[in-house]
């Protein structure tokens, strides 16, 4: 199978997986425990902890070790919506941000915050002028995404921090779940105040992520007992899985800049591709990530394509794994206001470290076949 999922979810690299069994094996004890073995064991969380903070640009007292995506954005809104709410309780977002963030956004308003879901443009983009005018004396937190899952598409971050920081006191959060190891993510990078990641989003283990904050930023704990992960996160702190996260990290991050250059030849490679199709509808921009490439074919249902592609030996995916087992059109299809002709039959073409020159070419070979014979094209 040649998969073209790695939005969804990635294959871990062996290395990683040789790091988790290993000190699964030799580092087992308890990184709380006042014995020698416990002490082991913390220092080597210590010493994933300061790498993940020196690859953004933070200290390692302000990174702490969660499940993954979901648990990171629900940890950072959540955790500090309530912690100030004191001063406010204003907060904005955009109507295609994850279902992790627009869910704790509803689950906020029930306890009385007031949340603005701002809409985006037909390529997926929010606009700064938007968030400007959308800023008040109570605004306590911004959440906006770096990389759109679905689209691709990257929103302006630097503007958006300049003008949250200029214009408010709020803190601005952002999801780079999509972006680590694709683009560059950091502190300085941004400007975000806090950012959350996912491990296995870039060849890490599923059930490993992060939050990392810097400057002064103070959360609420959403898990609360014996005071692990700096009181933030209870619970028995996961060595081996915080380890592996920071290994696949720095794999990301070290080849980075060689994986972003193929990205780009195979997105363009296929662009050019898709064009020839009388029936498609490329729907990532040209300025979007180039790892992710979504289109639609016109009349005809993304779970058809996926099918037909699958029995081929091609994996792709509807427009998104958090939506794709659902029948109703994606949340963030409909923010774009596509058209019914084309809202059913979308699909993602997600690249990632283990893709080829010779599979992109064999994509192309059996879309072609496909596409002759479901549309007759």
């Amino acid at each position: 199978m040649d998969y073209f999922d790695h939005s969804a979810t990635t294959k871990p690299h062996k290395e990683v997986l040789d790091t988790f069994v290993k000190v699964n094996q030799e580092f087992y004890a308890n990184p709380a425990s006042l014995h020698e073995l416990g002490v082991d064991a913390n220092t080597l969380l210590s010493r994933a902890r300061k790498q993940v903070a020196e690859m953004l640009t933070t200290d390692e007292q302000k990174v702490i070790f969660t499940s993954g995506g979901t648990e990171s954005n629900h940890l950072a809104i959540h955790g500090l919506a309530k912690n100030l709410q004191g001063r406010g309780k204003h907060i904005i977002t955009s109507n295609i941000e994850h279902p992790s963030v627009l869910e704790t956004m509803k689950q906020l308003e029930r306890l009385g915050f007031e949340v603005d879901i701002l809409p985006v443009n037909k390529k997926g983009l929010i606009s700064v002028d938007d968030v400007t005018s959308s800023l008040r004396k109570d605004t306590i937190l911004v959440s906006i995404m770096h990389i759109n899952n679905e689209l691709g598409c990257i929103q302006p971050i630097q503007d958006l921090a300049n003008t949250i920081h200029l214009n408010s006191r709020a803190m601005f959060h952002v999801d780079a779940v999509q972006s680590f190891g694709k683009y560059p993510v950091s502190f300085p990078a941004l400007g975000a105040d806090v950012l959350t990641l996912s491990g296995h989003k870039f060849n890490g283990l599923k059930g490993t992520g992060i939050v990392a904050w810097k400057g002064n930023v103070s959360f609420e704990p959403t898990i609360v007992g014996g005071g692990q992960e700096f009181g933030l996160r209870s619970g028995t702190v996961p060595v081996a899985q915080a380890v592996a996260f920071s290994k696949a990290m720095r794999l990301a991050f070290e080849n980075q800049s060689n994986m972003h250059s193929k990205y780009v030849q195979w997105n363009t490679k296929l662009r050019s591709f898709m064009k020839e199709f009388k029936d498609v509808l490329i729907l990532s921009s040209e300025e979007a990530a180039v790892h992710i490439l979504t289109v639609s074919v016109r009349h005809l249902k993304g779970e058809v394509l996926v099918n037909a592609l699958q029995e081929k030996g091609i994996i792709v995916s509807t427009s998104s794994a958090c939506s794709s087992k659902q029948t109703k059109i994606s949340h963030v299809i409909e923010a774009i206001g596509l058209s019914d002709d084309y809202s059913k039959g979308v699909i993602r073409i997600s690249l990632g470290t283990s893709n080829t020159d010779q599979q992109i070419d064999n994509f192309m070979k059996q879309f072609s076949a496909v596409m002759k014979q479901v549309k007759g094209e």
